[in-house]
């Protein structure tokens, strides 16, 4: 989680990602956020985000962002 949280804060290092847990809902990420921070997971965690996991729910906090990367890490 602390590496999550190293990628979130240098894509967007003006949110406090542990302080929101509707990060979608309420509008703080755009897709470009997204697409940035399935990448750099995608490369930190050696694992593939595929387009079929990009529903907001995945994204809406920290904590749901890392069960995604930990559920395709197996």
């Amino acid at each position: 989680m602390e590496k999550l949280m190293e990628i979130l804060e240098s894509i967007r290092p003006d949110l406090d990602f542990k302080a929101h847990d509707k990060l979608i809902d309420d509008g703080l990420l755009d897709s470009f956020d997204i697409i940035s921070i399935v990448s750099e997971a995608n490369s930190a965690f050696d694992i593939n985000i595929n387009v079929t996991d990009l529903l907001p729910e995945n994204f809406n906090s920290a904590a749901a962002i890392w069960a995604l990367i930990e559920n395709q890490a197996g």
